[in-house]
């Protein structure tokens, strides 16, 4: 791009080099080199916007190759992405798509991410969501999953949604304390809960989505997979609306 919009300085250089040599940068010395590269700085120096140009189009060509790298990404891990056995699924089950969240609940974003995402699946009908735990904000988050981990493992699915929707909205540190008010306060097994936090299965499961993070290049929360793409980042539902209709237009 640089090179077709330099060719003023390609043309006043063929003067020293000639015709034939303008273009091979191999074949000249040092000194038409220098040449070249006064003529070329003195150009772009008088049209910058060339620079800007150039910018875009390599900002434009790295978007398209990391979208079609998180679409092999997708690929190569769909089976644990959408049917990993364990995690939580909501919305509609049967949709024609899936929307995968990793979520933190001490992420602020996550917590600005439910409306949105309620929004998308109620205005939709046909979203499938699968929420990922992935604690990576420190060890409050760490216990916080756990919590909701144990309590899907101890009490089931509708019980995991219960807390997993009451820990994005408490404010506090969670303890055992505090932890334990949440269940009682739904009439849960506190005790069963609380006791099967730090088991094996809690800490398998856990790592296993740490696990699947790292392969899928996520470093931060919420991140999404919304059928064959990748979310990294917040999106208000209006937007995700836009990418679901792409998605199934794309597999139609």
């Amino acid at each position: 791009m640089i090179l077709r919009h330099a060719a003023p300085a390609l043309l006043g250089l063929s003067m020293i080099t000639g015709p034939a040599q303008a273009l091979d940068l191999n074949a000249l010395s040092e000194a038409e080199k220098a040449e070249f590269g006064k003529q070329v700085r003195e150009y772009l120096l008088e049209n910058p916007e060339v620079i800007i140009e150039a910018i875009d189009i390599l900002e434009q060509r790295n978007a398209a190759a990391e979208a079609a790298a998180d679409k092999e990404l997708v690929q190569a891990n769909a089976d644990e992405l959408f049917n990993d056995g364990y995690s939580w699924v909501g919305g509609n089950p049967d949709g024609d798509i899936t929307l995968v969240e990793f979520m933190d609940y001490r992420c602020g974003y996550c917590r600005r991410a439910v409306p949105e995402v309620a929004s998308l699946l109620a205005a939709d009908g046909n979203i499938r969501l699968v929420i990922k735990e992935l604690p990576i904000l420190g060890e409050a988050s760490v216990m916080s999953s756990r919590f909701a981990v144990a309590t899907k493992q101890v009490a089931g699915n509708d019980a995991y949604k219960q807390v997993h929707d009451a820990l994005l909205e408490f404010s506090g540190e969670p303890t055992e304390v505090t932890l334990r008010r949440i269940s009682d306060g739904l009439g849960l097994d506190s005790d069963a809960i609380i006791a099967a936090m730090d088991s094996d299965q809690v800490t398998e499961e856990i790592a296993q989505t740490r696990a699947l993070a790292q392969r899928m290049k996520i470093s931060g929360t919420p991140s999404f997979v919304l059928g064959t793409e990748m979310l990294r980042g917040f999106l208000p539902a209006a937007q995700m609306q836009q990418i679901a209709n792409g998605v199934r237009a794309d597999q139609s």
